[in-house]
């Protein structure tokens, strides 16, 4: 899929961008990888880093709809990863979210489909569903416009669209557990809410899903993996065993748990052995009979897939042997 294909990624030198460029420079033979992303000094010290002639840097903003145009010329596959995340400084900050989070990735429809690029991932979180903050109902918003995106791209070989939704993952840049393994030594923690729970994945399983979504998408799905549950006090309890642990309550625009399907996302939804696939419901966009075999297994009237009634579980040894694996 990936052999002699340009492929570009917005904000890619985050977290996600950073390791999925080295991922497919290791494992496929790229006519050109690009990267875009507004930070000179990141992109100066992944160029340092990576050290290979297929990758071309491209500083930009998603806001900058004609600075998109020319980078997607020539591209086949689009990664859209770039976002403001912080929940605290969007709530902040509000319409700095709006012109990222939303205008941004309308952008980045136009210019794919201007630019003919053949198959556009938007990189989601968990937040997106049930949005209770800004940050994810930006992101809410970016999915919506992914989908209705397909309704604009034309022909049958036009510009194909779908997001993957993902929950946190595990020592991404600014997480808590990367927080964590850099001050090993940490005597105090503070908990919001001792019964609070989390979705995890590792950066490779989210990896697995753009591989796995861009392999299979007819353009309107959303993916989402079947990832294991947390309490945060249990992750706490795993990596410093022996700090302090002060209960502060939850904060502005947080939830005690999580969701990545909703009840009524269920209802248009299928399961796989591994994830769960979200189709539009207006068939102008996703005809799900002529894509929908019946052998699929379709979801049980009022489902929903939440971190705190989720059937599979992260013990404290599965983090603790994740962790030990990460370089930072």
């Amino acid at each position: 899929m990936f052999n002699n294909k340009t492929v570009l990624i917005t904000g890619g030198t985050g977290s996600f961008g950073k390791g999925f460029s080295k991922f497919l420079l290791n494992n496929f033979n790229l006519k050109k990888l690009i990267i875009l992303s507004r930070d000179e000094c990141k992109q100066f010290h992944m160029e340092k880093e990576i050290n290979d002639d297929r990758v071309r840097f491209f500083l930009g903003d998603v806001r900058d709809l004609e600075r998109l145009e020319r980078a997607f010329s020539g591209v086949d596959i689009v990664i859209h990863a770039a976002a403001l995340k912080q929940v605290p400084t969007l709530e902040y900050n509000p319409f700095e979210a709006v012109k990222t989070n939303i205008l941004g990735s309308q952008n980045v429809i136009n210019a794919a489909i201007d630019q003919k690029v053949k198959k556009v991932i938007l990189i989601s979180t968990d937040k997106a569903a049930q949005p209770i903050n800004l940050y994810g109902s930006t992101k809410l918003c970016a999915e919506k416009l992914f989908i209705n995106g397909n309704s604009y791209s034309g022909e049958e070989d036009g510009t194909k669209f779908s997001c993957v939704r993902y929950g946190n993952v595990i020592g991404s840049r600014g997480s808590i557990i990367e927080t964590i393994i850099k001050n090993s030594n940490i005597d105090k923690i503070h908990i919001t809410d001792e019964e609070m729970t989390r979705f995890w994945i590792t950066i490779e399983q989210a990896f697995k899903l753009v591989l796995f979504t861009l392999e299979n998408m007819v353009g309107g799905e959303i993916v989402i993996p079947k990832a294991p549950s947390m309490k945060l006090v249990d992750l706490f309890s795993a990596l410093v065993p022996n700090a302090q642990k002060e209960i502060i309550g939850i904060r502005p625009g947080e939830k005690l748990h999580e969701v990545l399907l909703t009840s009524d996302e269920s209802r248009h939804s299928i399961e796989l052995d591994n994830y769960f696939l979200i189709f539009p419901e207006f068939e102008n966009i996703f005809n799900q009979n002529k894509y929908i075999n019946s052998y699929l297994k379709k979801l049980p009237d009022g489902f929903n897939f939440t971190s705190d009634t989720n059937s599979k579980w992260l013990t404290k040894e599965n983090l603790i042997e994740i962790v030990n694996n990460i370089k930072l």
